[in-house]
């Protein structure tokens, strides 16, 4: 039996540039991290002993005779991508709910592209193991989504990610003090706002527009690199909220898909408790808040916003790796 575990990440800054039809013309970048909220994933050969050939277990249970017959599309087309042929059981299991924004669906397509290589007897790199998600989910899949979540799952921490030319890829870590991270992290709130969205639908509008969007997204491009001198220097982390705050102001400009009045309500509910700057995660429509707030106002805003699930969380570096490996003799 093999177990891989792939965390999931938050994106600060650069979302929008990490899509092909834009870093295939203009370079693109992103700043993001990892945190300790992860995707699990186990594998291993079904025993020939059933009236079915397979078994996959998410939020449904599947039993099938045969690959074709599996309804979740990731887990069918990574299956025959790798030439699988025996059959296996194979179960998910999530800290944080789908479609929520944190690169959920690319942090399952690489926990599994891990755990089955694996089982097959294989350690793949991390650059291979990220394009092999890429791949799978924008060529296979047809799903319309960015390059991000895919490298910054492979690779764990706080990155930047610079996106270029024809899917080239280069992670640049963001060295910064214990306690300058752990500032950073005592700064950062996360809100689940209730409302699930497929991110690919919101996506495909944003990448539509693409073109009539070159200036917002040259300045969100920008804001990488500035944030990360905000990081680097010693003073407080205030700037880094307020430009949070800006590029919500930009990203919600994209697409009228990206918010609602009622995620609006949310943001200035939080921001006029105290805080400085936010954004919602991911492609937008809803999932995970984040807010940027000094600690001494974060009780009024977690008051304030009582209604919503508050959750608590630290960074980690580990990236996607195996958590349990076991033999078999087959």
């Amino acid at each position: 039996m093999i177990i891989s575990r792939a965390p999931f990440r938050i994106s600060f800054f650069g979302g929008g540039t990490d899509y092909p039809v834009w870093f295939r013309e203009h370079e693109g970048a992103v700043l993001a991290t990892t945190i300790n909220k992860y995707c699990y994933i186990s594998v291993r050969y079904l025993p020939p002993f059933f009236d079915y050939k397979s078994r996959i277990v998410w939020s449904k249970i599947e039993s099938v005779k045969n690959f074709d017959e599996i309804e979740h599309s990731a887990v069918r087309a990574t299956l025959k991508y790798l030439n699988v042929t025996k059959g296996v059981s194979l179960h998910h299991d999530a800290d944080l709910p789908a479609r929520s924004g944190v690169g959920s669906s690319s942090t399952f397509t690489v926990g599994l592209l891990q755990a089955l290589h694996g089982l097959q007897g294989r350690m793949v790199t991390k650059q291979k193991l990220a394009a092999e998600a890429i791949h799978i989910e924008q060529y296979l899949l047809k799903e319309n989504v960015g390059c991000q979540d895919q490298v910054i799952a492979v690779h764990g921490g706080l990155n930047r990610i610079n996106f270029c030319g024809d899917d080239n890829t280069n992670v640049t870590p963001i060295i910064l003090s214990q306690e300058r991270l752990e500032l950073l992290q005592s700064h950062l709130m996360l809100f689940f706002t209730g409302l699930s969205r497929t991110a690919s639908e919101i996506a495909k509008k944003q990448i539509e527009t693409t073109k009539n969007k070159k200036r917002e997204l040259q300045i969100m491009y920008g804001m990488v690199g500035e944030s990360i001198k905000i990081l680097q220097n010693s003073n407080d982390l205030i700037p880094f909220g307020q430009l949070l705050h800006e590029s919500w102001k930009i990203k919600r400009e994209l697409t009228d898909k990206i918010t609602n009045p009622h995620i609006d309500e949310l943001y200035e509910t939080a921001r006029k408790a105290g805080a400085i700057g936010g954004k919602l995660l991911g492609a937008g429509g809803g999932g995970f808040m984040l807010v940027f707030a000094k600690p001494e106002y974060q009780k009024n805003i977690r008051e304030n916003l009582s209604h919503l699930l508050h959750v608590p969380f630290s960074f980690e570096n580990m990236g996607s790796q195996i958590v349990y490996y076991q033999p078999t003799n087959d």
